[in-house]
């Protein structure tokens, strides 16, 4: 089970948190083993110039697309939860021609959400003064005093669990972590943060969309939740994120995993290639089949039929009077996309003092040599590399992603 927590972050936006699972009651002395972890190595990338940015293409191999009921206030979402908490997930998307391009979280259309912000399925309150959203349970308390059913954030009853925060990508979700932080949940204190923009979290205006704002909302989660210093896993855009709140707190931080972020400027060819996707969205989309139908055969940007990412962007619509259409606004990504893709983040990188690991995958967007030099730079780097998988490797290869992550957690967490 995964429960919704609100987050005040920079300039007073409402963010969405999600903790898996109770409290860990005791953690064992070793973890237990794990096999798949990738060892192969191969080319870099695919090697045509795909945006590797925060949210870049992913490829995956799960998702559910079906549509779960309808939100209160009359708009339904087809998104990724079920019952016992997050769906597995789709992957991420973005424009990719390496194979079939990744899905990607669909943000809301203003500060409202697109009817998703503060409203729960049908059935209205549960007992106990919590809403539910497909499965996730989500507390009716005030701004800035967030708790979860009987615990509050940071009490005695949860300090002692080692706390982990995970950070999605661009056009990502928090469910999007739902594996991940499931198999955390046992021995950790995990939460995934819906970032301004994204998942339910609060659409502000896009002047809101800064590199500086997002670091902020992270910092404020891990503040008002009580979770540092914590360990830091970002995929992409989160990443990022993630490095640069560690390199401006590093009392919050006591470890970081960079999943498949380049530290290297990307420029504007690459921008410009995002934007053209976006306008090449056919929407609004008749039906769900449709959406599965044109983000896993039909998207220009895909070489090879992809049905799960056809199922993924299915999850991240929402029907309006139109149609189905994203649930945010391509132009708000493009803009915080930009405040990052024409800057090198090499130098905040080296600030970095915490125990880091860079994980790539096999076909993913992050190169081999790029990465393995974020480690030289890293003062503390290690790195870790998974087969058979791409962007996502937390979806491709979800055993093998585990196996790589484990032993470093562990020993972040022993210092």
């Amino acid at each position: 089970m995964a429960r919704r927590i609100e987050v005040t972050g920079a300039g007073g936006v409402r963010l969405a948190a999600w903790e898996f699972g109770d409290p860990p009651k005791q953690i064992p002395d070793q973890p237990g083993a794990r096999d798949g972890a990738g060892r192969g190595l191969g080319p870099a990338g695919n090697g045509r110039g795909t945006p590797p940015g925060a949210g870049a293409p992913g490829e995956g191999r799960s998702g559910d697309g079906s549509t779960r009921g309808a939100l209160s206030g009359g708009s339904r979402e087809a998104d990724g939860f079920e019952a016992d908490g997050f769906a597995g997930g789709g992957p991420e998307a973005g424009p990719h021609r390496g194979g079939a391009p990744r899905g990607g979280a669909r943000e809301g259309r203003g500060p409202e959400g697109a009817g998703f912000e503060g409203r729960g399925r049908e059935g209205g309150a549960n007992p106990g003064g919590a809403h539910q959203d497909g499965g996730l349970e989500r507390d009716a308390h005030p701004r800035g005093a967030p708790q979860t059913g009987d615990r509050t954030p940071g009490s005695p009853a949860t300090d002692s669990a080692p706390g982990v925060l995970l950070l999605h990508g661009l056009m990502g979700r928090a469910s999007h972590w739902a594996s991940t932080a499931r198999w955390l949940s046992e021995r950790h204190r995990a939460v995934a943060l819906d970032q301004r923009g994204h998942g339910q979290s609060e659409k502000p205006p896009q002047a809101a969309y800064t590199r500086e704002a997002y670091v902020e909302d992270a910092e404020a989660a891990l503040e008002q939740l009580g979770l540092g210093p914590a360990v830091l896993i970002g995929h992409a855009m989160g990443a990022l994120t993630g490095w640069q709140l560690a390199a401006k707190r590093p009392d919050l931080v006591r470890g970081l995993i960079v999943c498949d972020m380049r530290a290297s400027a990307l420029g504007a060819a690459s921008q410009r290639e995002w934007a053209d996707w976006f306008r090449s969205w056919p929407v609004p989309f008749a039906t769900l089949a449709d959406v599965r139908k044109w983000f896993g055969e039909d998207d220009p940007w895909v070489e090879r039929p992809n049905p799960a990412r056809g199922a993924f962007y299915a999850e991240v619509m929402h029907e309006s009077a139109d149609g189905w259409r994203p649930v945010f606004e391509p132009e708000q990504m493009l803009k915080s996309r930009e405040t990052w893709v024409y800057d090198a983040h090499w130098e905040e990188l080296a600030q970095v003092q915490c125990p880091s690991l860079v994980v790539r995958g096999l076909d993913g967007e992050l190169g081999r040599a790029e990465a393995q030099e974020m480690v030289r730079v890293l003062p503390r780097g290690q790195y870790a590399e998974v087969s058979d998988a791409g962007h996502l490797v937390h979806y491709d290869q979800p055993e093998a992603w585990r196996a790589a992550i484990e032993p470093f957690l562990e020993g972040a967490f022993a210092e």
